[in-house]
């Protein structure tokens, strides 16, 4: 902005209120709301607007206007008013109009438009500008009445307080910058007051006695004439004193803010030669004449005397002389068929058309039978019109004519990097000046508006700006367009990974994996694979990740890498192979020898994926509670023995483990002692003792006699082959194995040969007492089975668990013992063979016998035995008195002795 452009703006008087005009995102925000400014002066008016950020809106055309013509808005721009006078700018939706050398006429109310590519998307910016032109309105008043003169400076259109002032005196400039001056009486001088920067606009001349002081009055300020004219440039002027020389002189307009130059009669200037004349009409006026104007004529034109000791200076203002050329202005143009024809008209800011004769050209050829300042003329895109006073002919118009075709230019020039800052000006020659429309093509194939000034910028340009642009130069005369493609260069987005067939990845199907990105260059693709270290190397370099049939070691977490010379990026995918569950495993926990009663842990183990469900069998039959990968026993039991194996079963399979053998073992249990043969036995025969136990692993046997010190058999069997009557007496069998060990008592009675009478008598209450107790026995044990016979009972000193029979009774003995030794009784069982001729009665009761020590010298566990009574076979054998044994914990058996010969 020149220096007088900034002046400018202190030159107005400005109600700087900024005003908001908007509705739901639209708006138009004014700098000031009142303008007034100084004929000739220059001003400029500014806002600022908005639009929705949503909804893609994009500004097409935007303008300022004072009116509407044929109910269309009228850009000032194209209104022939401000030909010449007017240039707008816009940027970051930031708008400027400008208007120079404004004329009364430019009073008006100027508001802003701006148009979007989306329908409806029209915004008007109200109440606008009020624009307000006055001629120049400064006055110098006298402000008291004593003996100094002072003065002040006033004016109608306000201006800011802090502006400076330039006073003059005669002509000549003065050092005060306030806007009231103090001097003595002078009769001669004369003042006046401009603002600084702004000279050209001074205030008429105050003399004290007006009748007589210094003065230099000019007709025009300003005028303008057209080149190849001429015209008369006067003044009047009064001098105090006798005038010794007087004479024009001139200054260029870019220097109207220099003052006291050199003046050079402009009679001595070569520039003009003989086109200037000087006359003076009558005494105290003057005239300059110039002909044949030239645009280099175009100055500020002053007047100056000398006077004695005053005279006249040379800083005052003049008049300003514009040399205007001829414009041809488009009115209308017609086109039909192959032909287009222009209604054109040849006009001067500076002239009256229409008293004027002119000449028209086309090419440079002139057109015959045109004289009119407005013609009709038929014309190609290539054709060039001009437009000349007759008689002036050396000084045409500029030619108007269509724009050529545009050329694009890109800055900075080169490969367009996404997120860089990036230019493209579309540039013509036309007259008058063109136009110009960016154009984008769209997805459709089609060109729609993008955007309605000379630069397409792009502070941040993406990928999706790239595509195909025209730039489109319009004026009246026609139009041209120019195609560009922006092809950004640009980093790869983040890839995105398709899986074909789409859905479960199942094992030993075909699976293709596609790697995708957008890049500009395209990217080189590269597919990475987690190993078992956590680390992703390199698996594949192809954008398609192909498995003919995929396996369960192919799932993992792969990562696509694209990559170009701008940059790279991943995108990570994991493939989850389904298959169906593989062979299962069995295991058991503790992996020693299993112990009954011990906790023991069954654990099946498939892969698969989904995760398996799992069954037990056992002996190829459902398991209880077996639908767990594990299966557990709290306290295993005997039976619990057997083999095992799981079944593992998804939605794609199932498999079945081999079987698990489970061995359970467990200390003997209360050994049974069976006689044979169960007949009366006689001295001299044989008599076989067998002792059975239950145990894991199998029981190893020992016999022993009450009172004897070492055993007196080992095995199973215990065969007496010779039996005598010392043979009475208590004997027991000892099953044992490493968990432990178990004892059952036999009390033998050899009788003779006379007791055997007896001993059949006695058979038959013998088997009803039997049978009678048993019953006894079973009821009472059901009562007490909650303390007596509870499952995993008393642990023997082996600490293992001794299981009781159900017709086991406790003898008188067992009930003296203490009561922790009570809490379980064990029970012997005697078996007799069922094919025993003769009877055999017995007393078994719980009796702690001496026990052999072994050979550590350690005796051995405490044996308890149980007691089964029989009331009425001992009082038979009391009344008979016959070896009759009173020990209720004895087991009797009648041995016949054979008649001695």
């Amino acid at each position: 902005m020149t220096v007088r452009a900034a002046v400018t703006g202190l030159v107005i008087f400005l109600l700087s209120v900024p005003v908001l005009q908007s509705q739901i995102g639209w708006g138009v925000t004014y700098s000031q709301t009142k303008v007034c400014a100084l004929e000739g002066s220059t001003v400029e008016l500014s806002c600022t607007y908005t639009y929705p950020s949503s909804g893609n809106y994009r500004v097409t055309e935007s303008f300022w206007f004072t009116k509407m013509q044929n109910n269309e808005h009228v850009d000032v721009r194209t209104d022939s008013q401000y030909t010449g006078r007017v240039t707008y700018s816009c940027k970051e939706k930031r708008c400027t109009l400008r208007i120079t050398n404004v004329k009364k006429s430019d009073s008006a109310t100027y508001k802003f438009r701006f148009i979007t590519n989306q329908a409806g998307g029209r915004f008007t910016g109200d109440p606008g500008v009020i624009l307000s032109v006055t001629d120049p309105d400064l006055q110098v008043q006298r402000t008291s009445a004593y003996s100094t003169l002072e003065l002040k400076c006033f004016s109608r259109c306000s201006s800011p307080h802090d502006i400076s002032y330039v006073w003059y005196k005669n002509g000549h400039k003065i050092s005060v910058e306030k806007s009231s001056y103090s001097a003595g009486y002078v009769y001669a001088d004369s003042y006046s007051c401009a603002l600084k920067d702004y000279e050209d606009f001074p205030s008429p001349l105050y003399c004290y006695y007006d009748s007589s002081c210094n003065k230099v009055k000019y007709t025009h300020r300003t005028i303008c004439a057209s080149r190849g004219s001429s015209v008369d440039i006067s003044c009047s002027y009064r001098s105090y004193g006798s005038i010794k020389s007087k004479f024009w002189f001139r200054s260029e307009q870019s220097q109207q803010g220099q003052h006291d130059l050199q003046p050079e009669d402009l009679r001595e200037d070569s520039q003009y030669g003989n086109r200037v004349q000087v006359t003076e009409p009558k005494r105290g006026d003057t005239t300059l004449r110039i002909s044949e104007l030239r645009d280099s004529d175009s100055a500020v034109y002053r007047f100056t005397f000398t006077a004695g000791s005053s005279g006249w200076g040379t800083s005052l203002h003049g008049t300003t002389l514009t040399v205007a050329a001829l414009q041809v202005k488009v009115m209308k143009i017609t086109t039909q068929q192959s032909s287009t024809e222009a209604e054109l008209r040849c006009h001067s800011s500076c002239s009256e058309a229409d008293r004027l004769s002119y000449v028209w050209f086309r090419n440079g050829q002139k057109v015959t039978g045109e004289s009119k300042s407005t013609t009709k003329i038929r014309y190609d895109l290539e054709d060039e019109i001009s437009c000349a006073l007759q008689g002036h002919e050396r000084f045409p118009s500029p030619s108007v004519y269509a724009p050529k075709v545009p050329s694009v230019v890109l800055n900075p020039p080169g490969e367009i990097v996404e997120n860089s800052s990036v230019t493209l000006t579309c540039s013509t020659d036309a007259n008058p000046a063109a136009n110009f429309t960016w154009f984008k093509k769209n997805q459709r194939q089609d060109f729609e508006p993008f955007h309605s000034e000379q630069q397409l910028i792009f502070s941040s340009i993406q990928s999706s700006d790239a595509g195909e642009y025209r730039c489109t130069a319009e004026n009246g005369l026609g139009q041209r367009t120019s195609a560009h493609i922006i092809d950004v260069k640009y980093a790869p987005k983040v890839p995105s990974v398709v899986l074909n067939p789409p859905g479960e990845i199942v094992e030993n199907s075909s699976v293709t994996l596609t790697c995708s990105t957008d890049a500009n260059p395209a990217a080189n693709i590269t597919w990475f694979k987690k190993n078992q270290r956590q680390d992703f190397e390199p698996f594949h370099s192809e954008q398609q990740l192909n498995f003919s049939s995929i396996q369960s070691s192919d799932a993992g977490e792969y990562r696509c890498t694209a990559e170009n010379g701008l940059g790279r990026r991943t995108s990570a995918h994991i493939i989850d192979v389904k298959y169906a569950p593989k062979l299962p495993s069995v295991s058991v926990s503790p992996v020693d020898e299993i112990m009954e009663g011990s906790s023991v842990t069954l654990t099946c183990s498939s892969d698969a994926n989904p995760a398996a469900k799992y069954t037990w069998y056992k002996e190829n039959q459902t398991a209880p509670q077996g639908q767990n990968s594990t299966y557990s026993f709290t306290t295993i039991r005997s039976k619990d023995s057997g083999m095992y194996s799981c079944r593992s079963e998804n939605k794609y399979g199932h498999k079945t483990s081999k079987g698990f053998w489970i061995d359970v073992q467990y200390a003997p249990r209360l050994p049974s002692v069976s006689l044979s043969p169960s007949a009366a036995i006689v001295e001299g025969t044989s008599l076989n003792l067998t002792c059975s136990s239950d145990a894991n692993p199998a029981a190893y046997y020992t016999w022993y006699k009450e009172n004897e010190e070492t055993s007196v058999a080992s095995g199973q069997i215990f065969i007496i082959s010779n039996i005598k009557s010392e043979h009475s007496g208590n004997y027991y069998c000892e099953a044992h194995n490493r968990r432990g060990r178990h004892n059952s008592t036999l009390h033998l009675v050899v009788v003779s040969g006379s007791m055997k009478s007896v001993t059949a008598g006695l058979v038959t209450v013998f088997s009803l007492v039997v049978i009678l107790l048993s019953i006894f026995l079973l009821i009472r044990k059901k009562r007490s089975s909650g303390e007596t016979n509870k499952p995993g009972g008393r642990l023997d000193n082996e600490g293992q668990l001794n299981m009781a029979s159900a017709h086991d009774y406790p003898s008188a003995s067992a009930r003296r013992q203490p009561a922790e030794e009570q809490e379980e009784t064990c029970y012997a069982t005697v078996s007799f063979s069922k094919n025993n001729p003769e009877p055999l009665y017995s007393n078994i009761s719980q009796t702690k016998l001496d026990r052999p020590r072994t050979r550590t010298g350690e005796e051995e566990e405490d044996v308890e035995y149980s007691v089964v009574k029989f009331p009425s076979a001992s009082s038979l054998l009391k009344s008979r008195r016959q070896e009759v044994v009173e020990d209720a914990s004895a087991l009797y058996s009648t041995v016949t002795k054979k008649p001695r010969a």
